[in-house]
């Protein structure tokens, strides 16, 4: 079962909070604390993660990051991803 939209956000603003500023988590991270430690459990979880990242980047909640720079635009971006506190 995937967990709805409030839950996913609620994970992924308590996953970069607790790292704390300048500290950044992978979307994996969250779909594991979801999902539990199997792939089948979490993989499914990677892209309704990744939504609801762009949402709260949008709204300037979290930011996503690409090799250590916010992305310019949530919309348009790929490859490997991390989340973190706005700077």
């Amino acid at each position: 079962m995937i967990p709805d939209d409030y839950e996913l956000e609620l994970t992924i603003l308590r996953l970069v909070t607790d790292r704390g500023a300048d500290k950044t988590v992978c979307p994996s991270e969250v779909a594991r604390a979801l999902g539990g430690p199997h792939p089948d459990g979490w993989g499914p979880l990677m892209q309704p993660i990744r939504r609801q990242a762009v949402r709260l980047m949008k709204e300037g909640r979290i930011a996503i990051l690409r090799k250590g720079k916010v992305v310019p635009d949530p919309d348009d971006f790929r490859g490997v991803y991390r989340l973190s506190l706005p700077r």
